[in-house]
């Protein structure tokens, strides 16, 4: 290998059980390289990463390191001595004689991070254990640096420390993560782990995507034309006596090759079939928060908060850890009285919870008790599924079925709690940190349930591109208890939240003199025709988007492009002309709003 390749796998072969990992695939990591691994659940890329870190050995093919080589890795769920402190994990006794630099590293280190070095390590939260773990890698000062899942636990301030760590780190780097928006931030390189074959991409994951669409259909048409060779090859072979008589025996060579290649090739597994059991349609009202305080201790949770939640509502709690995003789920829903205040619960609620601790699920019980205990049928909307049907859906094989949850992945029993969840019939679905452990692909489905999912959903996420797509309101933690709500997902509240300027500013502000400046004119007030047009703007809108429907289903219509072409480009142009329409009331709209709320 080059002289400053820093590992290289050739030819590289692991299997555990049925399918290979790794199926006789090649792999090279380069100085500076930020590469960001990813594949389906159970594809084996945390199995890659104990290869490169050297815990695990290959079945057979050559890994080569350069000489010297350092590696250090933070697992999914980091191994830590919980007798310890945090000055004590980040440097053991025994490391001072053999790297004398090293506590004066890991005291910059437990600056940087906000960590208290006194503080045991039992009963530190998940995101300060991923801390501590990161930590602990850094001051090793490794030339590779493996992260499995980094950003689970890790809050949006943490998720941007790391961020801004990887950019500027010395080291290269192997992330495995489903996080998108963390990707396109570090990646240099993606790497898939798809059938035992490893697959680069040059740059982040939106340059993927859109070379992946590209790779995939070029493999389809690949196979095809492969199978059409092959059922010309098995046509002539089962032709008459005469033709078998005078058969090239070379041709009948290639075409057992062929039914091996065939027999050989691994089709790519199928997506998960997410389709959720509908309940019964709740009332309009879900819940009503009125003055709602609640603390523990003197610690205040939640400070005089009132909000109405409607039926279709999706909204996403957002906030640092610790703010109390899941005791505010809770109070929400009625499973925890607040310390004052009211909370009005709504009728008819049949409620669907993701616990993001996978609580709910008894570890010896089967995957097919899980689902449906007592029944081998699942009723889904207005389908009924036999139950082995069902966890095909969320490609778990039959002859898994009967296995102990004890013996899933976290990818695999983050897909049952989902599988549970959406086998009973519910009008509000709670998800509380669902994105963890699931791959890209599942989510990208995840989502698309959601936004079309007909009750209400509360989202409780750190995965920035996953509310973006899903949520339409977010409730936010500002500190001191104190919550706010906005329109849109993670990047309309990162547009509106309140700036909050750095302590060294607050204070050259302070010491400014104070300066004459002339006083603003006075806003015009917002008049009683105006506050007339503002309230009949959503009407209008209503009435627009109906029409606008029914336009589309129109142009839906196949026979209309046989019947009546020349309708077709009529359609078009009153569809443009109703954009339009709708563009200047919306516009409008916001215009009236804000001179009202200035009034």
């Amino acid at each position: 290998m080059a002289a400053t390749t820093l590992i290289t796998l050739s030819n590289a072969q692991l299997a555990y059980g049925h399918h290979p990992l790794l199926d006789q695939t090649d792999f090279s990591i380069q100085p500076g390289e930020r590469i960001g691994l990813i594949g389906r659940n159970g594809a084996g890329k945390s199995s890659l990463l104990k290869i490169l870190d050297g815990r695990s050995v290959l079945d057979d093919g050559e890994l080569m390191r350069l000489g010297g080589l350092k590696t250090a890795t933070v697992e999914q769920e980091p191994d830590l001595d919980d007798t310890l402190t945090v000055f004590q994990t980040l440097c053991p006794d025994s490391t001072e004689n053999e790297d004398w630099s090293r506590p004066s590293r890991v005291q910059a280190l437990i600056e940087k991070l906000g960590l208290n070095p006194d503080d045991q390590v039992q009963g530190l939260s998940g995101g300060t254990r991923k801390r501590v773990a990161l930590a602990r890698a850094l001051a090793d000062e490794p030339d590779l640096l493996l992260l499995d899942e980094p950003t689970n636990h890790l809050d949006f301030t943490g998720i941007a420390w790391l961020e801004n760590l990887l950019l500027n780190a010395a080291c290269s780097v192997v992330i495995i993560t489903h996080d998108r928006r963390f990707l396109d931030a570090v990646a240099t390189r993606i790497v898939e782990l798809d059938r035992g074959k490893l697959y680069s991409f040059p740059g982040n994951f939106s340059q993927w995507q859109q070379r992946k669409m590209e790779w995939l259909e070029a493999e389809k048409q690949q196979n095809a034309k492969f199978d059409k060779v092959l059922a010309q090859e098995e046509a002539w072979i089962r032709q008459g006596v005469e033709a078998r008589r005078t058969r090239n025996e070379g041709r009948v060579r290639r075409l057992e090759q062929l039914r091996r290649e065939r027999a050989s090739r691994r089709e790519r597994q199928g997506n998960v079939n997410l389709a959720v059991a509908e309940g019964q349609r709740s009332g309009k009202l879900v819940a009503e928060l009125k003055h709602v305080t609640h603390s523990y201790g003197d610690k205040i949770i939640i400070q005089d908060l009132s909000t109405t939640i409607l039926r279709k509502d999706r909204i996403g709690l957002i906030g640092p850890n610790g703010a109390g995003k899941t005791t505010l789920l809770k109070v929400i829903l009625g499973e925890l009285k607040p310390s004052s205040g009211t909370v009005r619960l709504g009728v008819n609620l049949t409620v669907g919870y993701f616990d993001q601790m996978r609580s709910q699920l008894d570890e010896n019980a089967t995957l097919v008790d899980t689902i449906n205990p007592g029944s081998e049928w699942v009723e889904i909307g207005d389908q009924r599924k036999h139950v082995m049907s069902y966890l095909e859906d969320f490609l778990f094989s039959p002859a898994r079925a009967h296995s102990p949850v004890q013996t899933l992945s976290g990818g695999e029993r983050a897909r049952l709690v989902l599988a549970r969840m959406f086998a009973r019939p519910t009008n509000v679905l709670v998800l509380d940190e669902p994105t963890n452990d699931l791959d890209i692909e599942t989510l990208e489905l995840l989502e698309e349930l959601l936004q079309n999912y007909p009750g209400t959903v509360l989202l409780v996420s750190h995965d920035r591109e996953f509310l973006n797509n899903v949520v339409t309101q977010t409730i936010a933690a500002e500190g001191n208890g104190h919550w706010q709500e906005y329109v849109g997902g993670y990047d309309e509240w990162l547009a509106q939240r309140p700036e909050q300027p750095e302590a060294g500013e607050e204070k050259a502000k302070k010491k400014e003199p104070p300066v004459e400046r002339p006083k603003p004119s006075r806003k015009s007030r917002i008049t009683s025709w105006e506050l007339t047009e503002l309230e009949g703007i959503p009407n209008a809108i209503a009435e627009l988007e109906a029409e606008q429907a029914a336009l589309a289903g129109r142009l839906a219509d196949g026979s209309l492009y046989r019947d009546a072409p020349e309708e077709v480009n009529v359609i078009n142009e009153q569809l443009h002309a109703l954009e339009e329409k709708l563009d200047a009331l919306f516009a409008r709209w916001e215009a009236l709003e804000e001179k009202k709320n200035d009034s």
